[in-house]
């Protein structure tokens, strides 16, 4: 049997014509007309492609082929090695993602997901990155998995809310994508430019000064999110504080002598709180709050 492998088809989703020749190992490729959609888009990225009418066309062939073919084609074809799906390259299913969302948000999708707005999406972007976490902590792969899907599921669904807004509001998520590549080039110099190798500590300073510089923030409090945890946010402005040459709240005393030991010494402090009937995380809100207008004054000061 001269065809050797049999591709049953997917949309090629970006698979360069040199790809395809790297798959094909350079032997000649056949379609079964089953196979239409994935010969129009591999002719398109000048990959010479051969029609024929059925299995036995391509049986009939001498020498070896590859042929793109349906399922039901497929099993016409005995004794050639199935490979299920085109191949395709890393990240090439967030294209269907995204055709998937756009199907929702479309005139005969789903009515829920079509009238949905950016306020009312915005609990669940926690809800998700929230289990997204606890799989991360639980160290459960299979829960990774799944809630990172869900928070990407939040992100490609803000992108094409973001697609139908006004000319002067609107983005996509090409331009999310975008913007993030270049942010991630922009702060590797170390790799992406003449920048010279760097250890973590050079790494982490140069990320910083590049943030800096971008940013031009007049506030040592600006950018940093005040929906997070209290302590979340209060260590970010004891960090950004710390490295502008701030005030920084003075430190209690610890007596105990590891993170096990201050998380049951913080445990307790809840109880006591809850026994109170006190509200530890709005009593800690509040106080991070004050020292954030305490940062931003003292800047001010400064700045004047």
């Amino acid at each position: 049997m001269p065809v050797v492998s049999v591709v049953v088809v997917r949309p090629a989703l970006g698979l360069t014509a040199a790809g395809w020749r790297a798959v094909t190992g350079g032997l000649p490729v056949l379609s079964l007309p089953g196979a239409a959609a994935l010969s129009a888009d591999l002719r398109a990225a000048d990959v010479e492609v051969t029609d024929v009418p059925d299995a036995a066309a391509a049986g009939a062939r001498a020498d070896d082929v590859v042929c793109l073919a349906s399922p039901p084609e497929a099993v016409e074809l005995p004794g050639a090695t199935v490979v299920v799906g085109s191949p395709q390259p890393a990240g090439s299913r967030l294209l269907e993602v995204v055709a998937v969302m756009d199907r929702l948000r479309s005139p005969g999708g789903c009515p829920w997901d079509a009238e949905q707005t950016h306020a009312s999406l915005r609990g669940y972007l926690l809800e998700e990155a929230h289990e997204a976490y606890d799989a991360i902590v639980d160290d459960d792969p299979a829960g990774m998995r799944e809630e990172l899907g869900d928070v990407l599921l939040q992100v490609v669904f803000h992108a094409r809310v973001a697609a139908e807004a006004a000319a002067e509001r609107r983005f996509d998520v090409d331009d999310v994508a975008g913007d993030l590549v270049d942010k991630l080039v922009r702060r590797h110099p170390h790799v992406f430019s003449d920048a010279g190798p760097r250890d973590v500590e050079q790494v982490e300073a140069g990320w910083e000064e590049i943030k800096k510089a971008e940013k031009q923030r007049t506030s040592p409090t600006e950018g940093v999110s005040r929906s997070q945890p209290a302590a979340s946010w209060g260590a970010a402005l004891v960090r950004r504080a710390g490295r502008a040459g701030l005030s920084t709240p003075e430190p209690a005393e610890l007596t105990v002598d590891s993170p096990e030991a201050l998380g049951e010494r913080l445990l307790a402090v809840v109880a006591a709180a809850e026994g109170r009937g006190w509200d530890v995380e709005d009593a800690l809100r509040e106080a991070v709050r004050r020292y954030a207008g305490e940062l931003d004054a003292e800047a001010g000061a400064a700045a004047g």
